[in-house]
């Protein structure tokens, strides 16, 4: 007898298999507790680039709103209840966009790219929630005398560095003080699935939203100080995938720097709020 999908459960592909646990199913299918985990350090860095250079960048459906502020972040995550106790490493690049449908309007920001350095979040936020995710490497970083250097790689190639240093720790609450004044929904996706055997058709091209709201997220600590970064421009050799993301993001004018940002925090959620804007 063919396997018998059960509403209400999550697949992935192999679905044949059953469901299939995940940050929002457990092996037996019940939910986590996001309260304690996971512990992240966030490594965070914004400039001011040319509102041109982000336009070119943004999908249908999506239009640049405020400042053309870009945020860099290295995000670092460990004790993850769903991957028993496991984690992993994330560098992702977002900027302010609005989103005004027949039914929906959101102004948050879009995250244009999500790098992970593990398969199984890549799979998970990319199917269930439209996630623009890829794979890399994501090193711990290296601290020296108070200066971090981050990087990221693809099969040895490196791509990205920030460097962050004078940092001088802050009160918790100055991270939410520095986005007093700003409206933030939340983050905003474009999810893609191609159409099997038909080139430029798709099953679905639509705009996804996860709500800010919800969140267990507590700072514990926070620093701020001085920080830059590069993505380096790369051939079709040496990235045959992404060349053109990499080149697009190194070539974005920085026209200002903004401080760069060291956060210790705990807690989350399962994401399982995401919807389909329209």
């Amino acid at each position: 007898m063919a396997h018998r999908f059960k509403e209400g459960m999550l697949y992935r592909m192999p679905a044949h298999f059953g469901p299939t646990a995940g940050p929002r199913q457990g092996p037996d299918g019940q939910t986590f507790d996001w309260t304690d985990s996971p512990r992240r350090t966030t490594v965070s860095l914004g400039f001011r680039t040319e509102p041109a250079a982000l336009e070119a960048l943004l999908p249908p459906g999506l239009a640049l709103v405020g400042e053309p502020l870009v945020t860099i972040e290295i995000t670092y995550l460990t004790e993850l209840e769903w991957l028993a106790g496991r984690g992993y490493n994330m560098l992702g690049v977002r900027f302010p966009a609005e989103f005004r449908g027949r039914r929906d309007h959101v102004v948050g920001s879009f995250l244009s790219i999500l790098w992970e350095n593990l398969s199984d979040p890549i799979l998970s936020g990319r199917d269930e929630l439209g996630f623009s995710k890829l794979y890399c490497e994501i090193p711990d970083p290296r601290v020296l005398r108070g200066r971090r250097s981050h990087n990221a790689l693809w099969l040895g190639h490196e791509f990205f560095t920030l460097d962050a240093w004078d940092l001088a720790e802050v009160p918790a609450a100055a991270v939410a003080a520095a986005a007093v004044g700003v409206r933030n929904d939340g983050l905003l996706h474009f999810k893609y699935v191609p159409r099997t055997g038909t080139p430029g058709q798709a099953d679905i091209a639509a705009v996804t939203f996860t709500p800010a709201a919800g969140s267990r997220s507590v700072v514990d600590r926070a620093w701020r100080g001085q920080g830059t970064h590069a993505f380096r421009r790369s051939t079709w050799e040496q990235l045959p995938t992404m060349f053109h993301i990499v080149n697009a993001l190194e070539g974005l004018p920085v026209v200002e720097r903004g401080a760069a940002w060291v956060v210790q925090a705990h807690g989350g959620k399962d994401l399982g709020d995401q919807r389909t804007l329209e």
